[in-house]
């Protein structure tokens, strides 16, 4: 009787969430919260390419270059979306290799946290960890980025704007602009 109470009360998501976005959007951050909205495990991308490899991401790109990490991302995201949905947080520069996005509009749907420069800017200063910031001026990088990486962004299936709002309104935003695209009620937690 219970597992029968379980099953028809409990939440299914069709597909896995794939939030894409330059860093400093907010992948991580409303990922989890969205993840818990939607009772669906939060996962990181650049977390399991870590761990897959055994080295941060900034010793992959330091030690092997931008192109092995793109191979290996790549293959990391597609194990991933094979596995049961989740909420996944692509690395920003997942979206923009022609295979990974490929496997992400066959197998997910996919959320393009937009923000603007400031935001970025305000999000990711200090913050060594990432490889693409470390060298020259971080605003000139992240503008560069926008500007190769929206029209690319442009693309996923949903797009919502982030900015300082508080982190549980900008969820709450993402799961209404997901729910009109999927034409369901996904969330099972207020």
């Amino acid at each position: 009787m219970n597992a029968h109470l379980e099953t028809s009360t409990a939440h299914h998501l069709p597909k896995t969430i794939v939030l894409v976005g330059l860093m400093g959007a907010g992948k991580s951050c409303i990922g989890r919260r969205l993840a818990t909205r939607l009772d669906v495990e939060f996962i990181d991308a650049d977390a399991e390419i870590e761990k897959a490899a055994g080295l941060s991401i900034a010793e992959i790109f330091k030690k092997y270059g931008e192109a092995y990490f793109r191979d290996g991302e790549r293959r990391v995201m597609s194990r991933l979306l094979q596995a049961k949905p989740c909420v996944l947080a692509a690395g920003g520069g997942a979206f923009m290799e022609d295979e990974t996005r490929h496997l992400i509009k066959q197998q997910a749907t996919s959320l393009w946290l937009r923000a603007e420069l400031d935001t970025l800017v305000a999000r990711t200063k200090g913050r060594g960890h990432r490889p693409l910031l470390n060298n020259g001026d971080p605003r000139a990088m992240l503008q560069h980025l926008m500007d190769t990486r929206y029209p690319i962004y442009s693309e996923a299936d949903v797009a919502i704007d982030t900015g300082m709002d508080n982190p549980n309104v900008t969820a709450s935003r993402a799961l209404d602009a997901l729910e009109k695209h999927l034409g369901t009620t996904l969330a099972t937690l207020p």
